[in-house]
C-alpha cells in the first residue's frame, strides 16, 4: 500500500504482527515517496479499514482527526464522500467531522471508513488521525500535494526515476557484509544533488597520526587559502572523532532480538557517553572467530532508547543470530554531518570576500531606511533600529546582531522576520539555529504573533532524520514532515510552496540535496550563530545564498563558541565562529551601525549582577532595565 508499508509504525511504536490484534491500513498512500497530487476546491476521499484479527472483541474508543494543516482539510466519515452523481437522498443522509463515535470491533471484523481533504489553497496538505484501540493509540499520517488544474496540466506524464548505483565504501583494505542503509541514506541517493563522500585523503591523515600539520594551518586564514584552512581543520576534528568512538569497542557482548532489531545495551548511553545516533555504524563479528577468518558485519543503529541501540543488519546476520553469542563489536560515526561540511567549505570559494572578509570597500554607509509597526509590544529604540536597518539592506555584507544574554535577541531577529514576511510579498526566508530547541523556540515565536499572523502553510519545519519524533511538541508536528516517525525533507515542489523554512544548521544541507538553488532565499537569518564553527554558517550561506540575499547573524562572540572536540583543531581557528571572527573586522569591531546592532539593554539581571559582566566583558555599556518589585517607583 505505497512506500510507507502496509502498516506503517508510528509516534505509539505500534506494530501490529507484533503488539496487538489491529491492522490499519495507510490512507493516501506516498507514491516513489512522494504525497500525491489532488486539485484544489475538490474532494479527495480514500478508504482505511480497520480490521480486528483475533478471536476476542476489541474496544475501538474512537477516531479522530488529531491535527491538519491547512486546519479543517480533513474529514471523517462511515459513508463513502458523495460524488456528482450521488442520488440526493445520499447527499442528503452523508455525515462527516473530524471524529468517530467509539465501537466494538468483533472477532475477524474489518470495519472501513473514510478520510476526504477538500484543500482550500495549493501546497502540501498534512493530517495526523488517531485510532484509539483497547489501551494503545495508534497514528496515521497523512500528506497530500494541492494543486490548480493549470499546474497539474503542466505536470511530466511519468515521474523521473535515476538508474540504480552500486554500493560504495568508504573504507580502504576493508571488507565487510553490508546491510542496507538506513531510510534515509535511501531517499538522499535518489536525488539530483548528491552529497559526495569526501574520503579523508591518505597522505593527509598519516601526517596528522604523526603529529604534523599541513603548512596552510601555519599561514593562518587567508582570502587565498580558505578552503584549504578550514578542509584541514575540519579533517583533524573527525579524525579525533574517529578516536572517540573507538574507545566504546566492546568485547564478548550479547545482543538479544526485539521485533525486527537487536538490541545492544551500551553503558553510559543514557549520560551520552558515548553520544550515538541514528545511523552511526556497528560492525559485529563472533567473539572466538580468528579475526584472519571471518569478515565481520556491518549494521546501522536505526534507533536510540535509554540505555540500548536498535540495531539492523543483513537479513543473513538476523537469521544466523542467537541471544546466546557473544560478539566484539566495533563503532563508527556516521559521516554525513562531516561530509556537509567539507562540501559547505568547498561551496564557499565562490562567495567572494564581500562576504567571507568583508571590508570598507563593501560597506554600506548609507542604508535608507523607512518607520515601522511593530508586531512586538515593548521593542526599544536599538532593537527598532536594527530591524529597520535590516529591512533597508540589499545583499553582502553580512549584517549582525550583537546582543549579551538577556538583552532580547531573539526577539529582535523574530520581529526583523516577521517584518519581512509582511512588507515583503515576494521574500522567502532561511532561519537556521545551531539547536533543535532554539530553532523550535524561534517557530514557536513566529507561529503565536496574533498581530502578524503567519500563515500556517506558509512556514515549514525541517528536522534532521535522526531527531527523534517524540522529541518534537505535538502543537508542532503540522510544521513538518515525516513517514514512519522517520523526518524528511519534503518535495522540491512543496518546498517552493513555503515563505519560512526553519532548521539547524547542518540540516539545511537538505534543501540542497532536494533541488533549492543558491539565491532562492531573500534572506538567511542565522540565529546562535556564535555557537556554530564556521564550515556549521557555511552550510546555509555558502549553499543557498545569492548576490540579493540578505545574511544576518544573531548571536554574542563573548560567550560560549563551537563544541569543537578537537582541541588542536580548536586552538588552530575550528573553535572561533564565523560571528567572533567577523566582529574582529573593522566596520563591526568599530559598531558601525550599516555593518552591526549592538543591544545593549538587559531585561533579565539585576544591576548588582549585572555590573560585572558589564564591565569586564562589555566595555560598562550593558544597562539593567529588569523592573524590580521591590524598587521603589517615582
Amino acid at each position: 500500500m505505497g512506500t510507507i508499508g502496509d502498516y506503517n509504525q508510528c509516534a505509539s511504536d505500534y506494530e501490529p504482527d507484533e503488539e496487538g490484534p489491529v491492522l490499519i491500513s495507510v490512507p493516501f498512500p506516498l507514491i516513489d515517496e512522494k504525497p500525491q497530487h489532488v486539485l484544489m476546491g475538490e474532494t479527495s476521499k480514500c478508504s482505511i479499514t480497520i480490521q480486528n484479527t483475533s478471536s476476542d472483541q476489541v474496544e475501538l474508543w474512537g477516531i479522530r482527526i488529531f491535527s491538519s494543516n491547512p486546519p479543517d482539510s480533513f474529514a471523517l466519515s462511515l459513508m463513502e464522500p458523495p460524488s456528482l452523481n450521488s442520488d440526493e437522498r445520499y447527499v442528503r443522509g452523508f455525515r462527516q467531522g473530524s471524529e468517530l463515535e467509539d465501537r466494538v470491533l468483533q472477532p475477524d471484523q474489518t470495519l472501513k471508513i473514510w478520510l476526504s481533504c477538500k484543500p482550500k489553497d495549493m501546497g502540501l496538505q498534512q493530517a495526523i488521525v488517531h485510532f484509539d484501540v483497547e489501551d494503545a493509540r495508534i497514528e496515521r499520517i497523512v500528506f497530500l500535494l494541492a494543486e490548480d488544474k493549470i499546474s497539474q496540466s503542466l505536470a511530466p506524464n511519468r515521474s523521473y526515476s535515476r538508474a540504480p548505483r552500486g554500493k560504495q565504501f568508504t573504507m580502504a583494505n576493508c571488507e565487510f557484509v553490508v546491510p542496507y542503509r538506513p531510510m534515509r541514506e535511501k531517499s538522499q541517493r535518489s536525488r539530483s544533488h548528491v552529497l559526495q563522500e569526501y574520503p579523508i585523503p591518505k597522505n593527509l591523515r598519516e601526517l596528522f597520526m604523526n603529529n604534523q600539520v599541513p603548512n596552510v594551518l601555519d599561514e593562518g586564514l587567508t582570502t587565498e587559502n580558505y578552503s584549504a584552512y578550514f578542509n584541514a581543520l575540519v579533517i583533524i576534528e573527525e579524525l579525533n572523532l574517529e578516536k572517540e568512538m573507538m574507545r566504546h569497542n566492546m568485547e564478548c557482548v550479547q545482543m538479544t532480538r526485539k521485533g525486527r532489531f537487536l538490541s545492544l545495551v551500551v553503558p553510559g548511553l543514557a549520560e551520552k557517553r558515548p553520544s550515538l545516533l541514528q545511523g552511526d555504524v556497528v560492525r559485529v563479528k563472533l567473539a572466538y572467530e580468528v579475526a584472519a577468518q571471518s569478515i565481520p558485519y556491518e549494521g546501522y543503529i536505526q534507533r536510540v532508547e535509554a540505555d540500548e541501540v536498535l540495531l539492523s543488519f543483513k537479513d543473513e546476520f538476523h537469521e544466523r543470530h542467537v541471544n546466546k553469542n557473544f560478539y566484539s563489536v566495533h563503532f563508527a560515526c556516521n559521516r554525513v554531518n562531516m561530509r556537509r561540511l567539507y562540501q559547505a567549505i568547498e561551496a564557499a570559494e565562490r562567495l567572494g570576500n564581500e562576504i567571507l572578509f568583508p571590508t570598507a570597500s563593501y560597506g554600506r554607509m548609507l542604508i535608507e531606511t523607512s518607520p515601522i509597526v511593530p508586531f512586538t509590544s515593548n521593542l526599544n529604540k536599538e532593537q527598532m533600529r536594527c530591524i529597520q536597518m535590516i529591512l533597508g539592506c540589499k545583499g553582502a555584507p553580512p549584517y549582525v546582531i550583537f546582543g549579551p544574554p538577556g538583552t532580547g535577541k531573539t526577539m529582535t531577529l523574530v520581529e526583523a522576520i516577521l517584518q519581512v514576511y509582511k512588507m515583503r510579498s515576494s521574500s522567502r526566508v532561511l532561519i537556521c539555529a545551531a539547536s533543535n530547541s532554539a530553532a523550535d523556540h524561534i517557530l514557536e515565536k513566529l507561529i503565536t504573533n496574533e498581530v502578524a499572523q503567519v500563515k500556517k502553510s506558509e512556514i515549514f519545519r525541517l528536522n534532521a532524520t535522526s531527531r527523534p519524533y517524540r522529541d518534537l511538541q505535538e502543537e508542532h508536528i503540522r510544521y513538518c514532515y515525516f513517514v514512519e516517525c522517520l523526518f524528511k525533507c519534503p518535495p522540491l515542489e512543496a518546498l517552493k510552496r513555503y515563505r519560512i523554512i526553519i532548521s539547524t544548521y547542518t540540516s539545511s544541507s537538505l534543501l540542497r540535496a532536494e533541488g533549492i538553488e543558491s539565491g532562492y532565499f531573500s534572506h538567511i537569518f542565522l540565529d546562535e550563530a556564535g555557537q556554530a564553527s564556521e564550515p556549521e554558517c557555511m552550510v546555509p550561506v555558502a549553499n543557498l545564498c545569492g548576490k540579493e540575499t540578505v545574511i544576518v547573524l544573531a548571536g554574542d562572540p563573548k560567550q560560549l563558541g563551537p563544541v569543537i572536540h578537537s582541541k588542536d583543531a580548536e586552538a588552530r581557528g575550528l573553535g572561533k565562529s564565523f560571528l567572533e571572527r567577523l566582529s574582529e573586522h573593522e566596520f563591526y569591531l568599530n559598531e558601525d551601525i550599516g555593518f552591526v546592532t549592538k543591544l545593549v539593554r538587559n531585561y533579565r539581571c539585576h544591576p548588582a549582577i549585572l555590573d560585572l559582566p558589564s564591565k569586564l566583558f562589555y566595555e560598562g555599556k550593558l544597562l539593567a532595565c529588569k523592573l524590580l518589585f521591590c524598587d521603589p517607583i517615582f
